[in-house]
């Protein structure tokens, strides 16, 4: 049985249930090779016609997978091929905040340098730098700073950005400092 199945948006195709399911499996790979930082896979399927922000059932793009993982060269290519770097998934975060909570500021770099915000509100109103700063990403949250955000206008519970960064360090380091006897008996 054929049923017209739209490709592109000038496009229409038709295409059995058994082809239509092949296509499904192959958008599951893409979101794979893309979480996976299978770059040159990817952009076989990209040249091939695939939308380059294509999203799995959560709203998260293959660039938001591929940055959120730390594949720096995969985020570039699916950048270089027009992804959206400010496209928020259905709990309302950028790629930008998923890599300040993680951490990777190489990958926050090249996602400012394609139109990244720096200071793009989530669903809940927090920006990456809150991110960053409530997970101890001293390094993130200058670099956040010196793209533009700002870090006295959002406060997390009453408490400035820059001092959560400064708490948060100082808690890491006292657990790192109580945890090594425990590492050498």
């Amino acid at each position: 049985m054929k049923r017209a199945t739209t490709i592109t948006n000038t496009t229409t195709m038709q295409l059995t249930t058994d082809e239509e399911q092949r296509y499904v499996e192959l958008q599951m790979m893409a979101l794979d090779f893309a979480r996976d930082g299978e770059t040159d896979t990817l952009a076989s399927m990209l040249y091939s016609g695939l939308a380059v922000n294509l999203e799995d059932a959560r709203g998260n793009t293959l660039l938001m997978l591929a940055a959120y993982h730390g594949n720096l060269d995969t985020a570039r290519l699916l950048l270089e091929n027009g992804a959206d770097p400010e496209r928020k998934n259905a709990r309302g975060q950028t790629p930008l905040a998923g890599v300040a909570f993680k951490g990777h500021v190489e990958m926050a770099r090249l996602l400012i340098e394609y139109g990244a915000n720096a200071s793009t509100p989530c669903r809940g109103g927090q920006t990456p730098i809150q991110f960053a700063a409530l997970f101890g990403h001293r390094d993130m949250c200058e670099l956040l700073l010196e793209k533009g955000a700002y870090a006295g206008r959002h406060r997390i519970w009453g408490l400035s950005n820059i001092f959560i960064v400064r708490i948060s360090s100082a808690i890491r380091s006292f657990l790192r400092m109580i945890a090594k006897p425990f590492k050498e008996a």
